[in-house]
C-alpha cells in the first residue's frame, strides 16, 4: 500500500485555546480544524485522549478505551440543550499561559452534574428507564 505524501501538526486537544481553562472538542477544535484546511494539512495526529494521572501527561492514560472528560465542550452541552448558557457566565478566570488541571476540573465536573441533571430529563434519556 502506498500513500501520497502529506504533512500535518501533532497537536493535543487540551492545547487549543478555550475559555474554561483548557482546550477542548468545542468550537475552537472545529476552528483549528478549518485552519488545517484551509492550510492544506492533511493529518492531525493527536496523543492519547484518555483521561490522565497525577502528572496530567496525555502518555500517562488511566485507561486505553475511556475518554476524557474534560475534553468534553460545554458550548456543546449548551447547544444540544442540557445546559443554559448562563450557567456558563459564572466560569472563573484561568490563567492564559497554562492549565491549572485541579481548578478546571473542579470547575467543570461542577457543570457536568448540571448538565447530567438536565440529560436525565430528557425524554429520549428517560426512555431508558
Amino acid at each position: 500500500m502506498t500513500f501520497a505524501r502529506s504533512s500535518g501538526i501533532l497537536l493535543h486537544p487540551t492545547s487549543l485555546p478555550g475559555r474554561f481553562g483548557i482546550g477542548d472538542l468545542g468550537p475552537e477544535c472545529f476552528r483549528f480544524l478549518d485552519f488545517l484546511q484551509e492550510a492544506r494539512q492533511k493529518i492531525w495526529h493527536v496523543l492519547p485522549l484518555g483521561p490522565t494521572g497525577p502528572d496530567h501527561s496525555p502518555y500517562q492514560c488511566r485507561s486505553s478505551i475511556a475518554g476524557n472528560p474534560l475534553l468534553i465542550s460545554l458550548e456543546k452541552l449548551v447547544d444540544e440543550g442540557y445546559l443554559q448558557r448562563r450557567e456558563l457566565q459564572s466560569a472563573p478566570r484561568f490563567p492564559a499561559s497554562k492549565i491549572d488541571f485541579a481548578a478546571v476540573k473542579r470547575y467543570k465536573i461542577g457543570i457536568y452534574r448540571r448538565a447530567f441533571s438536565g440529560f436525565s430529563q430528557d425524554p429520549a434519556y428517560r426512555a431508558f428507564e
